[in-house]
């Protein structure tokens, strides 16, 4: 079931600025510093739940994303577009087996055959100063983390302003009033993300997102950000974060801390949201190996917000889980291997062990806890025809005693390739 899914007023508006752009005269950079890339991901999902009758979840779809970026008009003020085309095409689903967030799903409760839509965006720029307006998908932001976890991205619609005039700032500002999800084909509201029944207000939606921070890189080694984002009547974020790398000793030593608070705003229709996720990482890498621990604790009267499809920005934010309810407590182990030390470049090994306790959910009385297991092999090949081609092999055990939707006792495995083929 193809599908464009761009609004009219939208598309007026795009064809409009495309016509003033091309009637500049001085237009050589828009075309000569455009670039177009086509990248190509090949995806098998495998969800087996491990009690009772559940369902199974298994699909195998292959996507094609063709980006094309203009360059911007000559002059102080310069002008471009963007555009985004996406493909989608199922290659093994069936009635029983969907829900995996590769493809879209219809009354029938059958899988699309294949399904497609487009994405258009403005964009001005002055100086160091980018504003882009129409359909984007944004930069991974500690208020927004739009997913990219299957074929194809969340796309926003809305505006967004970056700018690096000062050297070592960075200022974002930015508003959006829907999302796309994944696999689907139109627009919806923003939502407010309710799993595992963490607020009562389930389904309440907003007219926007406003988000807005500053990025400050100093000493090199150091990065201090702190940005805040307002869900329209439903809540109001803000998060700390201060992060460093240094070399110390024969390897390198980094730290990732985190402070997010956020609380109900405006009419609170998604109830009451209080909640201050207090998050840290210590890692250290010699020789191929990396190693890290992790600690994330909620604290408040509820467990952390976010917007419906995104990721949560989240140090133990895993590949089923991210152990943020009320008063939930997480840790993580985490161990990398970068096989190029024993002369094998492109190949590594990721794997990380987490273990929740005391959280509290909705609706019982039950102190849930939980764990999780996630191991990712990779492979970039290095040359030949096939340069750059990447292989990733994902699986993830989970076991909890709270999780909705069948979650609870869920193994994970995922195969994905991916290819990027820089046509201009």
């Amino acid at each position: 079931m193809p599908s464009r899914c761009l609004s009219r007023q939208w598309l007026n508006r795009y064809l409009l600025l495309c016509a003033c752009t091309l009637a500049i005269p001085a237009k050589a950079d828009l075309i000569d510093d455009s670039s177009a890339r086509l990248e190509l991901r090949n995806y098998y999902f495998n969800r087996d739940f491990r009690e009772g009758n559940a369902p199974k979840r298994e699909e195998w779809a292959q996507g094609f994303r063709l980006h094309l970026d203009s360059g911007f008009t000559e002059g102080s003020i310069g002008v471009g577009a963007d555009a985004l085309g996406m493909l989608g095409i199922q290659l093994d689903s069936g009635a029983g087996r969907t829900g995996t967030g590769l493809l879209p799903v219809g009354r029938d409760g059958r899988p699309a055959d294949e399904y497609s839509k487009l994405a258009l965006a403005g964009k001005i720029k002055a100086g160091k100063t980018l504003f882009k307006l129409g359909e984007l998908v944004p930069p991974v932001l500690p208020t927004l983390r739009p997913n990219d976890g299957r074929l194809f991205p969340q796309i926003y619609e809305g505006g967004l302003l970056t700018s690096n005039e000062i050297e070592g700032l960075e200022f974002t500002a930015g508003r959006f009033s829907r999302v796309m999800q994944r696999n689907a084909t139109h627009y919806t509201p923003l939502t407010l993300s309710t799993v595992n029944r963490r607020f009562k207000g389930h389904g309440a939606t907003a007219e926007h997102l406003d988000l807005a921070g500053v990025d400050y890189q100093f000493q090199k080694q150091w990065l201090a950000r702190y940005h805040v984002a307002q869900l329209e009547d439903i809540y109001r974020q803000q998060v700390f974060t201060l992060v460093n790398k240094t070399a110390l000793g024969p390897g390198t030593f980094n730290t990732d801390l985190r402070l997010s608070l956020t609380n109900d705003y405006g009419n609170a229709k998604g109830g009451k949201i209080d909640n201050r996720a207090l998050q840290g990482l210590l890692g250290y890498a010699n020789n191929g190996h990396s190693l890290g621990l992790a600690y994330q604790r909620m604290l408040g009267d509820t467990g952390y917000a976010s917007v419906l499809g995104s990721d949560a920005n989240l140090i133990n934010l895993s590949i089923l889980g991210d152990f943020a309810n009320a008063k939930e407590r997480s840790w993580a182990l985490r161990y990398g291997y970068d096989f190029s030390a024993l002369g094998i470049p492109g190949l590594g090994l990721h794997s990380r062990y987490m273990s929740a306790s005391h959280a509290e959910i909705i609706g019982t009385r039950k102190i849930g806890t939980a764990w999780e297991l996630n191991n990712e092999l990779r492979y970039v090949v290095q040359q030949g025809p096939l340069k750059d081609l990447s292989i990733r092999l994902r699986s993830a055990i989970y076991r909890s005693n709270y999780a909705q939707n069948f979650l609870r006792d869920t193994d994970d495995v995922r195969l994905m390739f991916n290819y990027s083929w820089a046509i201009k």
